[in-house]
């Protein structure tokens, strides 16, 4: 009997990824295309439904998962909001898809459905307790608890960048000051540098003191707001993913050393920090997974 597909969409502020999939996680077709400028929710919507054509040129697939970058409402039916995305207030995006292509569809965040992908396929997959932080434009977050997305009674939970680091620091599109995504994103880096961070990856790599005195700081940051996840959640790994993460190796030895000295051990016990396995393609893959663990949907996985 042919297993039955799905297509997981990550919608991101410059692409968006799309990929049909098997049940048991490979990928039979994936498609990268340009998100549409401006990136109005119609405009995106039109853009996927082409896209969904391309992948899906058979209509194989029974359902579609989509992450989006804001939270959508409990029942993941609405993208509530897209910082970065214009006019992306409250979009019924579920509904619209389903009535252009008679698929069942569910939504999330996409560091979300980044959470699900690693915790299924990549480097949390031995794990059953873990959080994600992806290291990106902004820094967004998923908790994995008992082998499950934790979303929170609205479907909000698990922004953790959005966690106070320093109570007087910049503001934050959020409202809050000095949240840990004020210290810790690619546009913190920029702000603070002038460099990106590939850039200074580089530049460590070759042993310029400033760039790697400069990642010892940034690990440091880091790890005063991995304290605070690890004192609540007391997870077995904390993954990082995102852009940021390429320069694990030079971030890491100071981000360890903040937590061991913060951290009670028996808070840590046990705890590994791991870089991302699944890269860019992270997002498509835990919005497959996400469609395949819903069991408000009659599928026979």
């Amino acid at each position: 009997m042919q297993q039955e597909q799905v297509i997981g969409i990550d919608v991101g502020g410059t692409a968006i990824k799309l990929g049909r999939f098997q049940p048991d996680g490979t990928c039979l077709q994936c498609l990268t295309v340009a998100t549409p400028q401006p990136s109005t929710p119609e405009a995106v919507l039109e853009v996927i439904i082409d896209a969904i054509a391309q992948v899906d040129p058979y209509n194989q697939a029974v359902a579609i998962g989509v992450g989006t970058p804001g939270p959508a409402d409990k029942t993941g039916r609405i993208a509530q909001i897209a910082i970065n995305l214009p006019k992306w207030q409250n979009v019924p995006l579920a509904d619209w898809l389903e009535a252009k292509t008679g698929k069942p569809t569910v939504i999330a965040n996409d560091a979300n459905c980044a959470g699900l992908a690693e915790a299924w396929l990549g480097a949390g997959r031995y794990f059953d307790n873990l959080i994600l932080l992806t290291l990106g434009t902004g820094v967004g977050g998923a908790i994995i608890l008992n082998g499950k997305l934790f979303v929170g009674h609205q479907g909000a939970a698990g922004e953790l960048g959005l966690i106070t680091l320093h109570p007087d620091g910049p503001i934050c599109k959020s409202g809050n000051w000095g949240s840990l995504e004020q210290y810790a994103s690619i546009t913190a880096i920029r702000c603070r540098t002038g460099k990106e961070p590939w850039e200074l990856g580089a530049l460590a790599a070759e042993g310029d003191i400033k760039a790697l005195t400069f990642w010892q700081e940034y690990g440091r940051d880091l790890g005063i707001g991995l304290a605070s996840l690890i004192y609540v959640l007391t997870p077995q790994a904390v993954i990082l993913g995102g852009g940021i993460s390429a320069s694990f190796q030079f971030f890491f030895p100071a981000l360890q050393k903040e937590i061991e000295q913060r951290v009670m051990a028996t808070s840590r016990a046990g705890l590994q920090i791991l870089p991302a396995q699944l890269g860019n393609s992270a997002g498509m893959v835990g919005a497959a997974k996400l469609v395949i663990s819903q069991s408000i949907l009659d599928f026979r996985f």
